[in-house]
């Protein structure tokens, strides 16, 4: 669980609030092995906690859709963090050079930043860069005004400070957890896999 897929790291709280919070339909108990391969096809694995950390990770059904639309990221950020309190979420496809974090303190987004690669664009930008940030030079620039007007090397420059996947692996490694460096065997106890709703 990582890379090319969407997550969510919640702290403290147990899989079925996390799967709740998601409004998780047609659920079925998964370990941690098929039900992450079953949720990079399709669906949503809530892994049971591990590290005092839960995990949640979709390739397409996690957002089910919002990613890209930075205001509809938002809301949605925000209304699991009145129901979860704390939360970090991340998205990584290098294929289609998208990536995304947020981070979600005592129900309010305090900071989200999405890099869409393919279509040149930054449609989320919310709160200032953290300090992981500022160390990895990225999240620190948008589609500023006065772009028309940029040289081929101002260009450069912009293309050069935004992320890739091992930046997004950087962050939530320094914001608290990547799925990628649990050990194997962990998670001991089943997870929730399901749909949120309408993606059945």
């Amino acid at each position: 669980m990582g890379y090319k897929t969407s997550w969510l790291a919640v702290p403290g709280a147990g899989s079925r609030a996390v799967a709740d919070a998601l409004g998780l339909v047609g659920r079925v108990p998964m370990d941690w092995d098929s039900g992450t391969e079953a949720a990079y096809k399709r669906g949503v694995f809530v892994a049971s906690p591990v590290e005092g950390w839960t995990l949640a990770h979709g390739r397409i059904h996690l957002d089910n859709g919002r990613d890209g639309d930075g205001p509809a990221m938002l809301d949605w950020l925000g209304a699991l963090g009145r129901r979860l309190g704390d939360l970090q979420y991340f998205s990584t496809d290098r294929i289609g050079d998208y990536h995304a974090w947020a981070r979600v303190e005592a129900g309010r987004v305090v900071r989200a930043y999405c890099y869409h690669g393919c279509v040149g664009d930054v449609p989320m930008r919310f709160g200032e860069p953290t300090e992981i940030e500022h160390r990895l030079g990225v999240g620190e620039r948008w589609l500023e005004e006065g772009r028309q007007n940029w040289s081929e090397d101002e260009w450069d420059d912009w293309h050069a400070a935004m992320p890739d996947e091992q930046h997004v692996m950087a962050i939530a490694r320094n914001w608290g957890i990547l799925p990628l460096e649990i050990p194997d065997g962990a998670p001991v106890d089943d997870g929730i896999y399901g749909f949120p709703p309408g993606a059945e």
